[in-house]
């Protein structure tokens, strides 16, 4: 069994019995391999550790959060834009614990949880964390299926069946070098943007609407319609496979395994992952105000399909090239989540269980898993269904955060594992607060989807 101990400096070491003895550290074939500069300006040095938080910012604007952004616009105006900006702030709190945690133990998410519970504990964990990379990957399947019917003309079911190609992407971008797919990574997120820079232009929203949207309102718990968006917007903006991936992909960085060296790390790797999220909060707070300016106040509250978006945009917004920009930013997505899902999988299995499996291999059983209830879905119940199972993946997403978000507090909060790198009081009181949200609202969910309130 492996266990923490605590150096005389202070810091936290990791002891393994000889029955651990082939253990690794995190994505050992990439672990500390990309240099970063210890002197220099301050930009020579971001830089240097850009491109973790860029990674994981495509979580929180993959096809999932189009789907929740999309209908909560066209349903209630600008009034979730609060639910998105809250869920943003927790992702950015979140986000730089996994980091922290990644930087000062050496270990994963995955491999902590590991060294801490019983083992009927991590499978449990496990089996949550796989659902809810299962979910996610079932958005990507979607989403990406769309844009190709879109942009391309492929039937829907022929687009959810060429997804499995992509099986082999990351293979071939992990094969030029970690730097090289993060590079591949943030070239997509700038398309992305851009796309959505261009079309929130076009629509021009009212800035004192926008502004007014940002503002919390108890509508948001009260109203059972909202409060289900709502959750899918939680749940497909704070992702739980992101907090496993982030705890991984940061020690990539060869910065000095010293005291003095992790807490620089510390620093840089949470200013990348805050810049990176204030993107993504630009990229899902657009979906939504372009789905409000043209849907909500026109006689389309009812859209919810991404389809109907595409089909609508262009008429109403007034540019015809729209609803292209929509469904290339679209396609772009589905790429991006496909090649970070694949990555947080292969944490996720080699952390809780110890397995190694081929990523082709692993991503080929996660999309066929995926690839199952959407063909199902359009077989049976048509292609404009795929919407709602869009929102409702992103909810079993949200239902899923506890059991990543608890065990990473209670790790980066204690102080035998974290040494004095250990966080602050008010820190472990806003990161319990957040936690407190997050699972206040899933039982809000549940209690009312049993009761039958609508």
């Amino acid at each position: 069994m492996t266990e923490a101990r605590s150096t005389a400096e202070g810091r936290p070491a990791w002891r393994f019995s000889d029955a651990d003895a082939e253990n690794r550290p995190s994505l050992s074939e990439v672990n500390a391999s990309i240099p970063v500069s210890r002197s220099g300006s301050w930009l020579r040095r971001l830089l240097a550790f850009a491109g973790p938080g860029y990674m994981v910012s495509v979580g929180y604007m993959d096809p999932g959060n189009w789907a929740t952004d999309i209908a909560g616009g066209a349903q209630f105006g600008y009034t979730l834009l609060s639910v998105i900006l809250l869920s943003n702030l927790m992702a950015i709190l979140l986000q730089a614990l996994a980091a922290r945690l990644g930087i000062v133990t050496g270990r994963d998410l995955a491999q902590a949880c590991r060294d801490d519970y019983s083992r009927p504990v991590n499978i449990a964990l496990w089996v949550a964390c796989e659902l809810a990379i299962i979910a996610c990957d079932l958005a990507e399947v979607i989403g990406t299926a769309i844009a190709l019917k879109l942009l391309f003309g492929i039937p829907l079911l022929t687009g959810a069946l060429i997804t499995v190609l992509d099986a082999f992407l990351l293979l071939l971008l992990m094969n030029k070098g970690f730097r090289f797919l993060e590079a591949f990574v943030i070239a997509l997120l700038v398309i992305i943007a851009a796309c959505f820079a261009i079309q929130i232009i076009a629509a021009a929203p009212p800035f004192s609407g926008v502004l007014k949207g940002f503002v919390p309102t108890s509508a948001v718990v009260t109203n059972p319609e909202m409060l289900y968006i709502a959750i899918g917007i939680i749940g497909a903006t704070v992702m739980p496979h992101n907090l496993y991936l982030h705890s991984s992909i940061v020690q990539t960085r060869a910065y000095e395994r010293t005291d003095a060296g992790r807490r620089d790390a510390i620093r840089w790797a949470t200013a990348d992952s805050t810049i990176a999220l204030t993107l993504a909060l630009f990229v899902n707070a657009a979906i939504l105000i372009i789905a409000a300016a043209a849907f909500h106040n026109s006689g389309h509250a009812d859209v919810k399909e991404i389809e109907q978006a595409y089909e609508l945009l262009s008429p109403l917004v007034g540019i015809g090239i729209a609803s292209t920009l929509f469904a290339l930013a679209l396609l772009a997505s589905g790429l991006n989540s496909t090649v970070t899902a694949t990555l947080a999988g292969q944490i996720v299995m080699e952390g809780f269980l110890r397995v190694r499996l081929p990523n082709w291999a692993r991503r080929l059983v996660t999309r066929a898993i995926a690839i199952v209830p959407v063909v199902f879905v359009i077989g049976f119940y048509g292609e404009k269904a795929t919407g709602q199972l869009l929102v409702f993946s992103q909810v079993i997403l949200s239902m899923q955060l506890p059991f990543a978000v608890v065990p990473l507090i209670c790790i980066v909060t204690d102080r035998k594992k974290m040494g004095q790198f250990v966080v602050s009081r008010s820190v472990a009181v806003l990161a319990w607060a957040v936690a407190a949200i997050i699972i206040s609202l899933n039982l809000k969910l549940l209690f009312d989807t049993i009761m039958g309130v609508s």
